[in-house]
Protein backbone atom coordinates (compact mmCIF):
# COMPACT_ATOMS: atom_id res chain seq x y z
CA UNK A 1 0.00 0.00 0.00
CA UNK A 2 1.25 3.47 -0.89
CA UNK A 3 -0.15 6.86 0.17
CA UNK A 4 1.11 9.79 -1.86
CA UNK A 5 0.91 13.56 -1.66
CA UNK A 6 1.31 14.96 -5.15
CA UNK A 7 3.98 12.74 -6.74
CA UNK A 8 5.88 12.05 -3.52
CA UNK A 9 5.33 8.72 -1.79
CA UNK A 10 4.83 9.41 1.94
CA UNK A 11 4.05 5.85 3.07
CA UNK A 12 4.71 2.28 1.90
CA UNK A 13 3.59 -0.87 3.68
CA UNK A 14 4.58 -4.56 3.55
CA UNK A 15 3.07 -7.63 5.17
CA UNK A 16 5.75 -9.89 6.64
CA UNK A 17 5.65 -13.18 8.54
CA UNK A 18 7.25 -12.19 11.84
CA UNK A 19 9.89 -10.11 13.59
CA UNK A 20 12.01 -10.71 16.68
CA UNK A 21 14.62 -8.82 18.66
CA UNK A 22 18.14 -10.25 18.30
CA UNK A 23 18.89 -9.66 21.99
CA UNK A 24 15.68 -11.36 23.10
CA UNK A 25 15.65 -15.02 24.16
CA UNK A 26 12.04 -15.42 23.00
CA UNK A 27 11.14 -16.75 19.56
CA UNK A 28 9.74 -14.64 16.74
CA UNK A 29 6.10 -13.51 17.03
CA UNK A 30 3.90 -15.97 15.12
CA UNK A 31 1.31 -13.30 14.35
CA UNK A 32 1.47 -11.31 11.08
CA UNK A 33 3.39 -8.05 11.16
CA UNK A 34 3.07 -4.91 9.09
CA UNK A 35 6.27 -3.12 8.13
CA UNK A 36 5.61 0.47 7.16
CA UNK A 37 7.96 3.02 5.62
CA UNK A 38 6.82 6.59 6.28
CA UNK A 39 8.08 10.12 5.82
CA UNK A 40 6.82 12.87 8.11
CA UNK A 41 8.25 16.20 9.26
CA UNK A 42 11.46 15.56 7.34
CA UNK A 43 12.13 12.20 9.04
CA UNK A 44 12.10 8.84 7.23
CA UNK A 45 11.05 5.96 9.47
CA UNK A 46 10.44 2.22 9.34
CA UNK A 47 7.82 0.90 11.74
CA UNK A 48 6.91 -2.68 12.65
CA UNK A 49 3.31 -3.07 13.80
CA UNK A 50 2.28 -6.35 15.40
CA UNK A 51 -1.35 -7.50 15.55
CA UNK A 52 -0.95 -8.76 19.11
CA UNK A 53 -1.89 -6.11 21.68
CA UNK A 54 0.71 -7.40 24.11
CA UNK A 55 3.59 -6.51 21.79
CA UNK A 56 4.77 -2.94 21.48
CA UNK A 57 5.32 -1.42 18.07
CA UNK A 58 8.92 -0.78 17.08
CA UNK A 59 10.08 2.25 15.11
CA UNK A 60 13.43 2.55 13.34
CA UNK A 61 15.01 5.80 12.17
CA UNK A 62 16.18 5.12 8.59
CA UNK A 63 19.02 7.63 9.01
CA UNK A 64 20.88 5.14 11.21
CA UNK A 65 19.44 1.86 9.91
CA UNK A 66 21.21 -0.87 7.94
CA UNK A 67 19.58 -3.97 6.45
CA UNK A 68 21.45 -7.25 5.95
CA UNK A 69 20.20 -10.46 4.30
CA UNK A 70 20.74 -13.62 6.35
CA UNK A 71 18.94 -16.01 3.99
CA UNK A 72 16.51 -15.78 1.05
CA UNK A 73 13.60 -15.21 3.46
CA UNK A 74 15.34 -13.76 6.54
CA UNK A 75 17.05 -10.40 7.14
CA UNK A 76 18.32 -8.38 10.05
CA UNK A 77 17.81 -4.63 10.53
CA UNK A 78 20.33 -2.87 12.78
CA UNK A 79 19.74 0.72 13.87
CA UNK A 80 19.09 3.23 16.61
CA UNK A 81 15.46 2.56 17.56
CA UNK A 82 12.90 4.02 19.88
CA UNK A 83 9.73 2.80 21.56
CA UNK A 84 6.95 5.36 21.45
CA UNK A 85 5.41 4.20 24.72
CA UNK A 86 8.68 4.55 26.65
CA UNK A 87 10.36 7.32 24.66
CA UNK A 88 13.49 5.19 24.87
CA UNK A 89 16.25 5.17 22.25
CA UNK A 90 18.93 2.49 21.88
CA UNK A 91 20.83 0.36 19.37
CA UNK A 92 19.07 -2.87 18.51
CA UNK A 93 18.88 -5.64 15.93
CA UNK A 94 15.57 -6.87 14.53
CA UNK A 95 15.33 -10.17 12.68
CA UNK A 96 12.71 -10.08 9.91
CA UNK A 97 11.12 -13.27 8.57
CA UNK A 98 9.43 -13.09 5.16
CA UNK A 99 6.84 -15.48 3.76
CA UNK A 100 8.67 -15.92 0.45
CA UNK A 101 11.81 -14.73 -1.30
CA UNK A 102 9.97 -12.34 -3.66
CA UNK A 103 8.67 -10.37 -0.66
CA UNK A 104 12.19 -10.19 0.77
CA UNK A 105 13.56 -8.82 -2.50
CA UNK A 106 10.79 -6.20 -2.76
CA UNK A 107 11.36 -5.14 0.86
CA UNK A 108 15.14 -4.73 0.35
CA UNK A 109 14.55 -2.66 -2.80
CA UNK A 110 12.11 -0.43 -0.94
CA UNK A 111 14.51 -0.07 1.98
CA UNK A 112 17.33 1.05 -0.32
CA UNK A 113 15.07 3.51 -2.14
CA UNK A 114 13.80 5.06 1.08
CA UNK A 115 17.35 5.36 2.41
CA UNK A 116 18.51 7.03 -0.79
CA UNK A 117 15.56 9.24 -1.65
CA UNK A 118 14.14 10.18 1.73
CA UNK A 119 17.20 10.23 3.94
CA UNK A 120 20.01 11.53 1.75
CA UNK A 121 17.84 14.19 0.17
CA UNK A 122 17.51 16.65 2.98
CA UNK A 123 16.59 14.76 6.13
CA UNK A 124 17.21 17.11 9.04
CA UNK A 125 19.51 16.13 11.86
CA UNK A 126 20.04 17.88 15.15
CA UNK A 127 23.32 19.27 13.85
CA UNK A 128 22.17 20.11 10.32
CA UNK A 129 21.30 18.39 7.06
CA UNK A 130 22.50 14.87 6.47
CA UNK A 131 24.90 14.59 3.56
CA UNK A 132 27.05 11.85 2.06
CA UNK A 133 29.84 12.82 4.43
CA UNK A 134 33.06 10.90 4.80
CA UNK A 135 33.51 8.45 7.62
CA UNK A 136 36.62 8.40 9.78
CA UNK A 137 38.00 5.69 7.47
CA UNK A 138 37.45 7.88 4.39
CA UNK A 139 39.20 10.81 6.08
CA UNK A 140 42.35 8.72 6.63
CA UNK A 141 42.55 6.63 3.46
CA UNK A 142 42.51 7.74 -0.16
CA UNK A 143 39.57 6.28 -2.08
CA UNK A 144 41.83 4.63 -4.69
CA UNK A 145 43.98 2.99 -2.00
CA UNK A 146 40.91 1.74 -0.14
CA UNK A 147 39.47 0.30 -3.34
CA UNK A 148 42.66 -1.61 -4.10
CA UNK A 149 42.94 -2.80 -0.49
CA UNK A 150 39.41 -4.22 -0.34
CA UNK A 151 39.71 -5.71 -3.82
CA UNK A 152 42.87 -7.54 -2.74
CA UNK A 153 41.31 -8.94 0.42
CA UNK A 154 38.10 -9.79 -1.44
CA UNK A 155 39.83 -12.54 -3.43
CA UNK A 156 39.67 -16.17 -2.33
CA UNK A 157 43.26 -16.68 -3.53
CA UNK A 158 44.57 -14.30 -0.88
CA UNK A 159 42.37 -15.83 1.81
CA UNK A 160 43.71 -19.25 0.86
CA UNK A 161 47.27 -18.01 1.25
CA UNK A 162 46.47 -16.84 4.78
CA UNK A 163 44.61 -20.01 5.70
CA UNK A 164 47.54 -22.10 4.46
CA UNK A 165 49.86 -20.20 6.78
CA UNK A 166 49.49 -22.98 9.33
CA UNK A 167 51.61 -21.24 11.96
CA UNK A 168 49.27 -18.24 11.85
CA UNK A 169 46.03 -20.23 11.63
CA UNK A 170 47.13 -22.82 14.19
CA UNK A 171 48.17 -20.12 16.65
CA UNK A 172 44.77 -18.44 16.46
CA UNK A 173 42.98 -21.77 16.80
CA UNK A 174 45.02 -22.63 19.90
CA UNK A 175 44.50 -19.14 21.38
CA UNK A 176 40.73 -19.49 21.05
CA UNK A 177 40.20 -23.15 21.92
CA UNK A 178 42.68 -23.21 24.81
CA UNK A 179 40.92 -20.14 26.25
CA UNK A 180 37.46 -21.64 25.81
CA UNK A 181 36.44 -20.30 29.22
CA UNK A 182 36.68 -16.75 27.84
CA UNK A 183 34.35 -17.53 24.93
CA UNK A 184 31.60 -19.74 26.37
CA UNK A 185 28.34 -17.79 26.45
CA UNK A 186 30.00 -14.58 25.26
CA UNK A 187 29.25 -12.16 22.44
CA UNK A 188 32.20 -11.86 20.04
CA UNK A 189 32.97 -9.38 17.26
CA UNK A 190 35.41 -10.54 14.56
CA UNK A 191 37.03 -7.39 13.13
CA UNK A 192 37.99 -7.78 9.47
CA UNK A 193 36.58 -11.30 9.39
CA UNK A 194 37.75 -12.22 5.88
CA UNK A 195 36.66 -15.79 5.19
CA UNK A 196 35.08 -16.00 8.64
CA UNK A 197 37.54 -18.59 9.95
CA UNK A 198 38.09 -16.83 13.29
CA UNK A 199 34.33 -16.44 13.75
CA UNK A 200 33.96 -20.19 13.26
CA UNK A 201 36.74 -20.80 15.80
CA UNK A 202 34.92 -18.57 18.31
CA UNK A 203 31.68 -20.48 17.71
CA UNK A 204 33.56 -23.78 18.22
CA UNK A 205 34.74 -22.41 21.58
CA UNK A 206 31.12 -21.86 22.65
CA UNK A 207 30.47 -18.18 21.88
CA UNK A 208 26.85 -17.14 22.39
CA UNK A 209 26.88 -15.11 19.18
CA UNK A 210 29.56 -13.84 16.79
CA UNK A 211 29.32 -10.78 14.55
CA UNK A 212 31.72 -11.21 11.62
CA UNK A 213 32.44 -7.72 10.28
CA UNK A 214 34.00 -7.58 6.81
CA UNK A 215 34.09 -4.59 4.44
CA UNK A 216 35.26 -6.36 1.26
CA UNK A 217 33.35 -8.66 -1.09
CA UNK A 218 34.80 -11.51 0.93
CA UNK A 219 31.76 -11.04 3.19
CA UNK A 220 29.66 -12.94 0.64
CA UNK A 221 32.11 -15.86 0.64
CA UNK A 222 32.11 -15.80 4.45
CA UNK A 223 28.32 -16.14 4.41
CA UNK A 224 28.60 -19.20 2.17
CA UNK A 225 31.30 -20.81 4.31
CA UNK A 226 29.39 -20.15 7.53
CA UNK A 227 26.11 -21.38 6.03
CA UNK A 228 27.93 -24.57 5.05
CA UNK A 229 28.70 -25.18 8.72
CA UNK A 230 25.16 -24.86 10.13
CA UNK A 231 25.90 -26.18 13.61
CA UNK A 232 28.20 -23.17 14.07
CA UNK A 233 26.67 -20.75 11.59
CA UNK A 234 23.40 -20.38 13.47
CA UNK A 235 25.35 -18.33 16.03
CA UNK A 236 27.23 -16.17 13.51
CA UNK A 237 25.98 -13.05 11.73
CA UNK A 238 28.06 -11.63 8.87
CA UNK A 239 27.90 -7.84 8.73
CA UNK A 240 29.26 -6.30 5.55
CA UNK A 241 30.68 -2.82 6.10
CA UNK A 242 33.46 -0.79 7.65
CA UNK A 243 33.90 -0.86 11.42
CA UNK A 244 33.87 2.92 11.34
CA UNK A 245 30.38 2.98 9.81
CA UNK A 246 28.33 -0.07 10.82
CA UNK A 247 26.07 -0.49 13.85
CA UNK A 248 25.69 -3.65 15.93
CA UNK A 249 22.71 -4.56 18.10
CA UNK A 250 24.73 -5.33 21.22
CA UNK A 251 28.12 -4.84 22.82
CA UNK A 252 30.82 -7.48 22.58
CA UNK A 253 32.52 -9.27 25.44
CA UNK A 254 35.46 -10.17 23.19
CA UNK A 255 37.05 -8.71 20.07
CA UNK A 256 39.03 -11.05 17.86
CA UNK A 257 40.98 -10.00 14.80
CA UNK A 258 44.09 -10.56 12.73
CA UNK A 259 45.10 -6.89 12.42
CA UNK A 260 48.86 -7.37 12.05
CA UNK A 261 50.65 -6.27 8.91
CA UNK A 262 54.33 -6.28 8.05
CA UNK A 263 56.22 -5.19 11.17
CA UNK A 264 52.86 -5.20 12.99
CA UNK A 265 51.66 -1.75 11.91
CA UNK A 266 51.65 -1.92 8.10
CA UNK A 267 48.22 -1.59 6.39
CA UNK A 268 46.89 0.45 9.37
CA UNK A 269 44.51 -2.29 10.43
CA UNK A 270 45.48 -1.73 14.06
CA UNK A 271 43.67 1.61 13.96
CA UNK A 272 40.48 -0.14 12.87
CA UNK A 273 40.97 -2.67 15.69
CA UNK A 274 41.19 0.17 18.21
CA UNK A 275 38.11 1.90 16.76
CA UNK A 276 36.18 -1.36 17.07
CA UNK A 277 37.32 -1.61 20.70
CA UNK A 278 36.02 1.88 21.48
CA UNK A 279 32.73 1.35 19.64
CA UNK A 280 31.73 -2.21 20.41
CA UNK A 281 33.63 -3.68 23.39
CA UNK A 282 32.13 -3.69 26.89
CA UNK A 283 34.27 -2.14 29.68
CA UNK A 284 37.05 -4.53 30.66
CA UNK A 285 36.22 -6.77 27.70
CA UNK A 286 38.91 -8.98 26.21
CA UNK A 287 40.89 -8.52 23.01
CA UNK A 288 42.49 -11.36 21.04
CA UNK A 289 45.30 -10.38 20.52
CA UNK A 290 45.85 -8.18 23.57
CA UNK A 291 49.40 -6.82 23.24
CA UNK A 292 51.84 -6.41 20.36
CA UNK A 293 55.61 -5.93 20.59
CA UNK A 294 57.99 -4.66 17.91
CA UNK A 295 61.62 -5.72 18.41
CA UNK A 296 64.67 -4.11 16.75
CA UNK A 297 68.38 -4.95 16.81
CA UNK A 298 71.38 -4.24 14.54
CA UNK A 299 72.70 -7.15 12.50
CA UNK A 300 75.78 -8.13 10.52
CA UNK A 301 75.27 -10.42 7.52
CA UNK A 302 77.90 -10.21 4.80
CA UNK A 303 76.18 -12.81 2.62
CA UNK A 304 72.89 -10.87 2.55
CA UNK A 305 74.77 -7.66 1.80
CA UNK A 306 76.52 -9.22 -1.19
CA UNK A 307 73.27 -10.78 -2.43
CA UNK A 308 71.51 -7.40 -2.48
CA UNK A 309 74.53 -5.58 -3.93
CA UNK A 310 74.78 -8.06 -6.80
CA UNK A 311 71.29 -7.17 -7.96
CA UNK A 312 72.63 -3.80 -9.10
CA UNK A 313 75.44 -5.30 -11.21
CA UNK A 314 73.17 -5.19 -14.25
CA UNK A 315 73.69 -1.43 -14.34
CA UNK A 316 77.48 -1.76 -14.57
CA UNK A 317 77.29 -2.81 -18.22
CA UNK A 318 79.11 -0.36 -20.49
CA UNK A 319 77.87 -1.80 -23.76
CA UNK A 320 74.25 -2.87 -23.42
CA UNK A 321 73.14 -2.90 -27.07
CA UNK A 322 75.51 0.00 -27.58
CA UNK A 323 74.34 1.87 -24.46
CA UNK A 324 76.42 2.61 -21.36
CA UNK A 325 74.25 1.84 -18.31
CA UNK A 326 76.80 2.80 -15.66
CA UNK A 327 75.40 6.33 -15.07
CA UNK A 328 72.46 4.68 -13.29
CA UNK A 329 74.49 2.18 -11.26
CA UNK A 330 74.71 4.37 -8.16
CA UNK A 331 70.99 5.10 -8.17
CA UNK A 332 70.15 1.42 -8.67
CA UNK A 333 72.49 0.42 -5.84
CA UNK A 334 70.85 2.92 -3.46
CA UNK A 335 67.42 1.82 -4.61
CA UNK A 336 67.99 -1.81 -3.73
CA UNK A 337 69.33 -0.94 -0.29
CA UNK A 338 66.46 1.44 0.42
CA UNK A 339 63.97 -1.45 0.32
CA UNK A 340 63.36 -3.72 3.31
CA UNK A 341 64.12 -7.42 3.00
CA UNK A 342 61.07 -9.34 4.26
CA UNK A 343 62.35 -12.77 5.25
CA UNK A 344 63.41 -14.92 8.16
CA UNK A 345 66.89 -14.52 9.60
CA UNK A 346 69.25 -16.41 11.86
CA UNK A 347 69.28 -14.79 15.35
CA UNK A 348 73.04 -15.30 15.42
CA UNK A 349 73.48 -12.35 13.02
CA UNK A 350 72.31 -9.93 15.74
CA UNK A 351 75.17 -7.99 17.32
CA UNK A 352 73.32 -6.28 20.20
CA UNK A 353 70.37 -6.94 22.53
CA UNK A 354 67.04 -5.92 20.98
CA UNK A 355 65.02 -2.85 21.88
CA UNK A 356 61.26 -3.45 22.14
CA UNK A 357 58.28 -1.15 21.62
CA UNK A 358 55.06 -2.36 23.28
CA UNK A 359 51.56 -1.56 22.00
CA UNK A 360 48.79 -2.45 24.43
CA UNK A 361 45.69 -2.82 22.25
CA UNK A 362 43.45 -2.48 25.32
CA UNK A 363 44.64 1.04 26.12
CA UNK A 364 46.41 2.58 23.10
CA UNK A 365 44.66 5.55 21.49
CA UNK A 366 44.01 5.60 17.77
CA UNK A 367 46.04 8.76 17.27
CA UNK A 368 49.05 7.14 18.97
CA UNK A 369 49.27 4.83 15.94
CA UNK A 370 49.43 7.60 13.35
CA UNK A 371 53.16 8.09 14.00
CA UNK A 372 55.35 5.80 16.07
CA UNK A 373 58.66 7.15 17.32
CA UNK A 374 61.05 4.63 18.90
CA UNK A 375 64.42 6.00 20.14
CA UNK A 376 67.21 3.60 19.25
CA UNK A 377 70.42 3.14 21.24
CA UNK A 378 72.38 -0.09 21.13
CA UNK A 379 75.50 -1.41 22.80
CA UNK A 380 77.19 -3.93 20.49
CA UNK A 381 78.21 -7.21 22.05
CA UNK A 382 80.85 -7.84 19.36
CA UNK A 383 82.90 -5.79 16.94
CA UNK A 384 81.42 -6.18 13.46
CA UNK A 385 80.30 -4.29 10.36
CA UNK A 386 76.65 -3.31 10.79
CA UNK A 387 74.60 -4.01 7.68
CA UNK A 388 71.22 -2.93 8.90
CA UNK A 389 68.44 -3.13 11.47
CA UNK A 390 66.62 -6.42 11.99
CA UNK A 391 62.98 -6.02 13.05
CA UNK A 392 60.33 -8.52 14.08
CA UNK A 393 57.18 -8.59 16.19
CA UNK A 394 55.08 -10.86 18.36
CA UNK A 395 51.62 -10.67 19.92
CA UNK A 396 50.09 -11.93 23.16
CA UNK A 397 46.66 -13.54 23.52
CA UNK A 398 45.93 -12.83 27.16
CA UNK A 399 43.28 -15.37 28.10
CA UNK A 400 42.37 -16.64 31.52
Amino acid sequence: MEVAVGKEIRQQEFAIASVSDVSSTSTASPSPVSARFSFDSGVAELGFYKDSETNEDVHVDLRTAELFKLSPIESICIAQSFETSKEKSYSRGITIQFRKEEESIAFHIAFDQWKKEKVLQGSCLSNGTLSASKSKFDDKIEASSAKMYFHYYGQLLHQQNMLQDYVRTGTYYAAVIENRADFVGRVVVDVGAGSGILSLFAAQAGAKHVYAVEASEMAEYARKLIAGNPSLGQRITVVKGKVEEIELPEKADILISEPMGTLLVNERMLETYVIARDRFLVPNGKLFPTVGRIHMAPFSDEYLYVEIANKALFWQQQNYYGVDLTPLYGSAFQGYFSQPVVDAFDPRVLVAPAISHVINFASVKEEDLYEIDVPLKFIAAVGARIHGLACWFDVLFNGR
